[in-house]
């Protein structure tokens, strides 16, 4: 295609001004040397010092046409390894032991869960949450965790207890835990100490002070445990724990004159039972005793009773065998049972002689006896 000038001045070649309105250049910059095309390899070297330094380090220092490569081609393989090894990074992940892995394919759950190990998601179309399953997680409320200030709670009985407990729990569902409720501590947090509140409402103070705490912390754990349970929230309460409930410091000394009084009134009672024990122990050993008695005694009567009339009859059964003779010797026997009671001396009736009427008789069997006495010493 020839260069021609369209005003009338013959080609480029021939002396005119060439297609860009201007006379060419010569070899030595200037106007002169006759109509000649522009430079393209001038114009290709100042884009690519344009081009060069826009990228970063510059780019490579080679001109067209000279066998060196330019820098945007330097530049493509290293921002593509670069690109490829930030992808595998976002692409590879690590399962803990006490973990599990839950991918999401475009947000969506995937229903299956990664074991602990080594694992391929496609990133970025895939994500990956890795909570912990075998984690326990450990939740303290009152005293010194809420904010330096006890926790004060209205009991039953309209006393005032400071309550400071601790709640241990478990991720039991991880989809449910990481989609169902936003900040689970903080729900545990507060469902636990509502519940706290209502039970300690339900309840007396001294009976939560004691006896009663460790029902209360099963129905506290049971409460929650429901609580959480209609949330979804994917969390498993293994235990509570009331580690302090005591009155208010404004009413301590109150509340410890007061149980140092019931401990009193306590040690009295048990002092006054063990007493009564041991009188309502000595009466019946007593009655006892006494019962005892009473049976052998009866026991005795009725064998002499007993033996008595056995031998009355068989006295009559003697004497109606032989009256006369059975008569006199109970007499004998009679009269020999009075007379050896009686201190007495009879005499007989030819032997009265030389017996003086007012002689004391009872005394003269003394004298004998005591000289019979001294003779057998």
């Amino acid at each position: 295609m020839p260069w021609s000038n369209q005003s009338g001045g013959g080609g480029w070649k021939g002396g005119g001004n060439g297609p860009w309105g201007q006379p060419p250049r010569g070899p030595q910059g200037g106007g002169g040397g006759g109509n000649e095309p522009p430079d393209l390899e001038e114009l290709l070297r100042r884009g690519q010092d344009k081009i060069r330094r826009l990228l970063p380090g510059g780019g490579g220092g080679g001109r067209p046409g000279q066998g060196e490569p330019t820098g945007i081609l330097t530049a493509l393989p290293l921002i593509a390894v670069a690109a490829v090894g930030f992808w595998l990074y976002q692409s590879i992940y690590v399962v803990q032991p006490d973990q599990v892995g839950v991918e999401l394919l475009f947000g969506k759950v995937k229903p299956e869960l990664n074991e602990p190990g080594i694992h391929f998601a496609f990133w970025p179309i895939e994500q990956v949450e890795t909570p912990a399953l075998l984690k326990e997680n450990q939740e303290v409320l009152g005293g010194v965790a809420a904010g330096g200030a006890d926790s004060i709670m209205l009991s039953g009985d309209q006393n005032l207890v400071s309550v400071e407990f601790s709640v241990l729990w478990r991720i039991a569902d991880p989809v449910k835990y990481l989609f169902r409720v936003a900040d689970q501590p903080d729900i545990v947090r507060k469902v636990s100490e509502s519940v706290m509140r209502e039970v300690v409402g339900r309840t007396r103070a001294d009976e939560f002070r004691t006896t009663g705490r460790e029902a209360a912390q099963t129905a506290v754990r049971e409460r929650i445990q429901q609580t959480l349970d209609s949330y979804d929230a994917g969390v498993s309460i293994t235990a509570v724990n009331v580690t302090r409930a005591d009155p208010p410091l404004e009413v301590q000394d109150a509340f410890g004159e007061v149980q140092r009084a019931q401990q009193d009134q306590d040690k009295f009672k048990q002092d006054a039972q063990a007493y009564a024990n041991k009188r309502l122990g000595e009466a019946r050993g007593e009655a006892s005793q006494i019962r005892e008695a009473a049976l052998g005694y009866r026991d005795q009567v009725i064998a002499e009773a007993t033996g008595g009339a056995q031998r009355f009859t068989s006295v009559y059964q003697e004497y109606a065998k032989s009256p006369d003779i059975t008569r006199e010797r109970i007499y004998l026997e009679t009269m020999e049972g009075v007379l050896s009671k009686t201190n007495k001396v009879i005499l007989d009736s030819g032997s009265t002689q030389g017996v003086l009427p007012y002689l004391p008789l009872p005394e003269i069997g003394r004298p004998a006896t005591s000289a019979s006495t001294g003779g057998t010493q």
